[in-house]
């Protein structure tokens, strides 16, 4: 069996984190799949979902984390053949990737105990964002 169903919502960008938990539990629950897995995945290429402790502290580490290691303030050349300044939010996406799987037994989510489904938007405007999540099993 499948079920396929998407969230949408508005974004911040600059490293807006949002966490999905719950919404992805709700579609866990309709689609009425105990065993099996979930996949989310972003249509984009400025943002990334990943799991983590979504706690203030922890999404500040990460967000200061990411711009040492990509920093947002230095040229890129995608910014010299699009002229807008988002070259940093696509190199992040890309190691961050673009897609998440998660086990599911007796019809729950395998999350660790601290451990929530997140979205991040790293371009640098808001956006308008869809996740398509698909769930096989049965």
């Amino acid at each position: 069996m499948v079920h396929s169903d998407s969230l949408n919502f508005d974004t911040k960008g600059f490293g807006d984190t949002i966490d999905i938990t719950d919404k992805v539990t709700e579609i866990l629950k309709k689609s009425g799949i105990k065993n099996g897995l979930i996949t989310l995945f972003c249509p984009g290429s400025t943002d990334t979902i990943t799991t983590i402790e979504f706690e203030s502290g922890v999404i500040k580490d990460l967000k200061n984390t990411l711009e040492r290691l990509v920093p947002s303030t230095i040229p890129y050349e995608h910014d010299y053949r699009w002229h807008d300044g988002n070259g940093f939010s696509h190199v992040r996406a890309a190691l961050m990737k673009p897609s998440l799987t998660i086990p599911v037994i007796e019809g729950e989510m395998t999350l660790g105990t601290w451990q929530q489904i997140v979205f991040i938007d790293f371009d640098n405007r808001s956006r308008r964002r869809n996740i398509v999540v698909q769930i096989t099993g049965e």
